[in-house]
């Protein structure tokens, strides 16, 4: 009888003990979810910024490097003593022409501005010279010029002056002009790139010479451009163009009109233009 109860209670230990058994991959879970939370509360720490606090870092680094500090006192950069050098130690002083940076960007910009309103006046002295030429000469129809972002811009209409019709061979009345033309920009005071522009009308060509517009233009801005070289123009500072019918600066509806985009310019290009190499039509 008494061993059969201390075989019973044996088997009801063993079975607790089983059952308490299968209940440990709770612990595991637990460390597990653990874990997890405090993965997750780091990652969260990191990701949050005190903006007060960076703003105050900000400013900090702003106010040292510009050499005034928040407490008054001289910064690195104006020969305070460093973090790693010794108590005593001479402290090196940035020489005063290097501290005004900005002071040393503003006179390159000054002196090109300088450069730049020189060049202007000499292109309007140009221009100026070149209107009492077509006034003594009555080419007012035929030669015009102007001054825009490119630089001056001599305009020449083709007919009755340079070309006859659908032709890129001088004409004889051309020459005193065109020689005229390169003497002044030839001379001393003008060191400014000249590009040649061919112009026609919109009225189509095709000739066993020139097969359309575009081989017209370039012929004749190409046939000035010969001369003025032969008249003394440097040909290191010279450039030829043909735009066809592409830049018109009248109305083709008129036979008025397209007398005028008949024409080739020379334009004396501004230096600071063609320093940036920004010149357009």
């Amino acid at each position: 009888m008494s061993a059969s109860r201390h075989k019973g209670r044996r088997r009801g230990g063993h079975g607790d003990a089983h059952e308490g058994g299968d209940e440990r991959w709770l612990l595991t879970y637990a460390d597990l979810i653990t874990l997890l939370m405090a993965l997750f509360v780091i990652l969260w720490a990191v990701s949050s910024v005190n903006t007060s606090k960076f703003d105050s870092l900000k400013d900090s680094l702003h106010q040292a490097f510009k050499g005034q500090m928040v407490d008054g006192s001289q910064s690195l950069l104006s020969g305070e003593r460093s973090l790693l050098q010794a108590p005593g130690a001479p402290a090196t002083p940035v020489p005063p022409s290097s501290r005004p940076l900005d002071a040393q960007m503003q006179r390159p910009s000054a002196s090109a501005a300088a450069a730049d309103q020189a060049d202007v006046e000499n292109l309007q002295r140009l221009q100026q010279e070149l209107n009492r030429y077509a006034r003594a000469h009555h080419l007012e129809g035929k030669l015009r010029t102007s001054i825009d972002e490119r630089g001056l811009v001599i305009r020449l209409l083709t007919d009755d002056l340079l070309f006859d019709s659908g032709q890129a061979v001088l004409r004889h009345e051309a020459l005193p002009v065109l020689g005229r033309i390169a003497t002044l920009l030839a001379g001393s005071r003008i060191h400014n790139p000249v590009r040649v522009e061919g112009n026609t009308d919109d009225v189509p060509i095709s000739t066993a010479q020139f097969r359309s517009n575009w081989e017209l233009s370039t012929g004749r801005s190409t046939a000035v451009l010969l001369y003025m070289l032969a008249r003394g123009l440097p040909p290191e500072r010279a450039s030829v163009a043909g735009y066809a019918d592409q830049r018109p600066v009248v109305s083709n509806e008129t036979a008025a009109g397209r007398s005028v985009n008949r024409r080739v310019e020379l334009v004396v290009v501004r230096r600071a233009v063609a320093r940036a190499g920004e010149l357009r039509p």
